[in-house]
């Protein structure tokens, strides 16, 4: 903290001063009301060594800045623009009182202590000032330039609630009205500025984005507000890197080289001119080529002229880049006021920055110093004063870009708005207590911050002017892209707004892509990203200890599709190939059309038909004595039950519904139940015959074709209740098995009730199992055709299919399960009509000398089956 000796009485506004001190040089002109300004006229202060012996040397201020020149210019030639018109305040002369804040801070504070109390004497030569009673006041200054030089004005001033109007300090730190009350701009605020660039980043999909910011309170404020938010929309910081204010080549370097190393082809610049050029002059050293550089300063195109005064010398580094400039205007007649300054004038031995700046443009040395000044040009040439600044081209004379410029001669009108409100107040209707109105004659600098705080007006380029609750203007910015000629030349071409009053969002931002050149005149956008878009079907995995925009792309895995993540599909979807959309899964079951349903249906078809051939053969044999022999009636039925058996089977096949599912058992169950009745009569039959013909026996009345039938239709009966039940109590039904890692669902018929579907298979079993042990009984009976011997054998194989039938079954998975039903009934079905018909259609087709009563009653053993 710097402590001047200096008395302040806040009330009247004067000041005594100690001896010792020394007053600054100042540019001032009398008038009835004076406002002052504060202009960074130099870059630099040279630090005298103290001894603390004697009194300090004047502060030596080096590095002329011909932009801020321009714009101390730009208020002078405003005031009197004002004061010559005479309308906007008739009768009221505005004068100016202007100091150098040499771009340093403890400079911007010795000049606002300076217009709150100082006045011109004797001090200005250098000397030690007596007391000195102040009677000139300041009611409002205009400035700082830099935001680190106004917060400690804004501290000073905000004492005595004096009024400050800034030009270019945007830092957001200033819209705290209660640390900055009396702070006003006509600059945009930080906040804004990183607003626009955070609709730019998000407009082209910027994700990995550097950060360079200079070392005071613009570049660390705006760059810290742009990190906050640009993190706040997805996208990842790169690097977060400051331009030290020393700019020690070892610190600038390792700044290029960590830009260098992140790879990110959109950086970020929040920095001043000399900081920005030390910058680039340090990347042009490392032969660094940047891809893209966006900033919002270096858009201002007055301030690119300074960088770029050397010709051509960053424009390889540049080219392409793009920001936001404040909006500009064109001044008229400011040119002339400018190009008529010349150190001969009568008055210019007043103005104490004229001769440096002269020298600075001429590169000479006028001999004859200002008043207050030091002779630094001994080593240069000598001129005349009579040269013409016409013949030189500089950024002081280029008023094609009026951009700061345009602040300054806004915040002049501005004040000159609100001394005319506060002139035109009616007494009753003030904003002073009592609704009394402020005294014209003797301004208060609180009662003027009230009425430049209520200033809206329209100016004469269309522009309003006001300040909203924070004391900011509203923001509005040009996007500016640096486009390299056909001649070398940089040109700044407007290609888009930014305008923050616009209350839709989407349309705050508007940009005409189609003019926008890149770097190497290319017009494909540039991407700024730390890792690629994964491609479809891939999914984002964070890298360990790197932010989130880097990341791999891993492969989504089968029935995951991706869109932020890999997302599972639902149960009845699947991923298609490229894993970018689900896809309905392919619906697997027993069909019609697929080699296994096409088999099935041959298969049995086949049997059906071979059963009805053998029906044939039977029938047109029917009176021989094999077809006779056990029943007939017995025979046919077998038959037309196994047809059945072999076309239930086709119930299995084709797309399962209701009616099929239910079916599909229920048909199995029964005909296979009236099968094996028919086989179980049959072996009753052999059995009992054979028991019939022992003396006395009459068992046979009691097993005779009306028995067998009732014997077949009980059996029967019993399966045809058990299907019926479980028909009513829980019937099969469709249903769908979606396996999670598979891409098929798979359509098959739930059993509804597993103790009914056991129930069906193990009375088929038992009925099989009796005969079976009722047929191994009769085997040995005596006779060349035992037909009991044939029984035991489908019996056998019946048993044997259905045994192994049921591990299978459970173990098969989808559709297989009921592949394997299907073919345990076609085998078991097959075993039956072999085992059963196929010797005695052996015997009438090809053996017909056997087929005779005589053979068969035979005891003969030669030619037994």
């Amino acid at each position: 903290m710097i402590f001047f000796p200096v008395l302040f009485i806040k009330n009247s506004l004067q000041c005594e001063f100690i001896p010792g001190t020394v007053s600054l040089p100042v540019l001032e002109q009398k008038g009835d009301i004076i406002l002052g300004g504060l202009f960074s006229l130099h870059d630099m202060v040279v630090e005298p060594s103290l001894s603390f012996t004697s009194t300090p040397p004047p502060t030596q201020c080096t590095r002329f800045n011909f932009r801020t020149f321009r714009w101390m210019q730009t208020m002078i030639f405003a005031i009197e623009e004002i004061n010559r018109d005479g309308k906007l305040l008739p009768n009221i002369t505005l004068g100016y009182k202007i100091y150098d804040s040499c771009s340093t801070p403890h400079q911007a504070l010795k000049a606002a202590v300076e217009l709150m109390g100082s006045e011109k004497g004797s001090g200005i030569e250098g000397k030690l000032q007596s007391k000195s009673t102040c009677n000139e006041t300041v009611p409002v200054v205009i400035g700082d330039g830099g935001s680190t030089q106004s917060l400690v004005v804004a501290h000073f001033l905000g004492v005595f609630h004096v009024p400050q109007v800034s030009y270019f300090s945007s830092c957001a730190c200033f819209s705290d009205k209660k640390e900055f009350p009396a702070f006003l701009r006509t600059m945009p605020s930080d906040f804004f500025q990183v607003d626009a660039l955070i609709q730019l980043v998000k407009h082209f999909g910027w994700t990995w984005v550097g950060v360079i910011a200079g070392d005071d309170a613009y570049g660390r404020g705006g760059a810290n507000i742009f990190a906050d938010e640009v993190r706040k929309l997805g996208a990842c910081v790169a690097l977060h890197e400051i331009i030290p204010k020393n700019r020690a080549q070892t610190a600038i370097s390792s700044v290029v080289s960590n830009i260098r190393s992140s790879r990110a082809r959109v950086i970020l610049v929040f920095a001043v001119e000399q900081d920005a050029a030390a910058l680039f002059d340090e990347a042009l050293r490392h032969d660094t080529f940047y891809k893209f550089v966006i900033s919002y300063d270096l858009t201002d195109s007055e301030l690119l002229t300074a960088v770029l005064s050397t010709p051509r010398k960053y424009h390889h580094i540049l080219q392409g880049s793009m920001g936001f400039a404040i909006r500009r205007a064109h001044i008229p007649g400011l040119q002339d006021f400018l190009l008529q300054l010349n150190p001969s004038s009568p008055d210019a031995h007043e103005n104490p920055f004229l001769v440096p700046f002269w020298e600075e443009v001429f590169q000479c040395s006028l001999g004859v110093r200002a008043k207050g000044q030091q002779n630094n040009a001994e080593d240069k040439p000598p001129c005349s004063g009579t040269e013409e600044l016409e013949n030189i081209t500089n950024i002081y004379s280029d008023v094609s870009q009026l951009r700061i410029s345009y602040n300054v001669y806004k915040a002049v009108y501005a004040i000159a708005h609100a001394l005319k409100a506060m002139r035109s107040c009616v007494k009753g209707k003030g904003p002073l207590s009592q609704q009394a109105c402020p005294d014209v004659d003797n301004i208060e600098p609180w009662q003027l911050l009230h009425y430049i705080k209520q200033v809206a007006h329209v100016n004469s380029f269309g522009d309003e002017i006001k300040f909203d609750e924070n004391g900011d203007p509203a923001a509005m910015y040009d996007l500016v892209n640096w486009q390299l000629s056909p001649n070398g030349e940089m040109e700044f071409v407007t290609i888009g707004k930014f305008d923050e009053t616009t209350t839709t969002e989407s349309q705050k931002l508007q940009i005409q892509e189609h003019n926008i050149l890149w770097n190497g005149n290319q017009t494909k956008v540039l991407l700024s990203v730390c890792s690629n878009i994964c491609p479809p079907g891939t999914r984002k995995a964070i890298r360990p200890n790197f932010p989130v925009c880097c990341h791999d792309c891993v492969v989504c895995t089968a029935g995951e599709i991706n869109a932020i993540e890999c997302v599972r599909c639902l149960p009845e979807f699947w991923s298609d190939p490229e894993r970018t959309v689900c896809i309905p899964k392919q619906l697997e079951f027993l069909s019609f059309s697929d080699a296994i349903g096409i088999t099935v249906t041959a298969i049995s078809l086949i049997g059906s038909l071979i059963t009805c051939v053998v029906a044939f053969i039977f029938s047109c044999h029917r009176t021989t004595p094999i077809v006779r022999a056990n029943n007939s009636e017995l025979s046919f039925l077998l038959l037309f039950s196994l047809t059945l058996c072999f076309l239930c089977s086709l119930t299995f096949v084709g797309l399962p519904s209701e009616w099929s599912c239910m079916l599909r058992h229920t048909a199995f169950g029964i005909t296979f139940v009236l099968c094996i009745s028919c086989i179980l009569g049959k072996t009753i039959v052999v059995l009992i015959a054979f028991k019939a013909t022992l003396p006395g026996s009459n068992v046979m009345k009691w097993f005779g074709p009306v028995q067998q039938k009732a014997i077949i239709s009980f059996c029967t009966l019993v399966q045809v209740i058990i299907c019926t039940v479980w028909l009513i109590v829980s019937p099969p039904t469709p249903r769908k098995l979606m396996p999670r890692e598979s891409a098929i669902v798979i359509l098959l018929c739930d059993e509804g009730s597993h103790i009914a579907f056991a129930l069906v298979l193990g009375y088929i079993g038992l009925l099989a199992c009796l005969c079976l042990f009722l047929a191994f009984l009769a085997r040995k009976l005596p006779d060349n055709f035992n037909e009991a011997r044939l029984i035991t054998f489908s019996m056998l194989i019946f048993c044997a299919v259905w045994v192994a039938f049921i591990p299978a079954y459970i173990s098969s998975p989808g559709k297989y399960a009921t592949v394997t039903e299907v073919f345990a009934i076609l085998a078991s079905s097959y075993g039956l009509l072999g085992c059963i018909f196929a010797p005695k259609c052996y015997i009438i087709l090809l053996k017909p000398e056997k087929n005779t009563r005589k053979y068969l009653m035979s005891k003969a053993t030669t030619d037994k089956f």
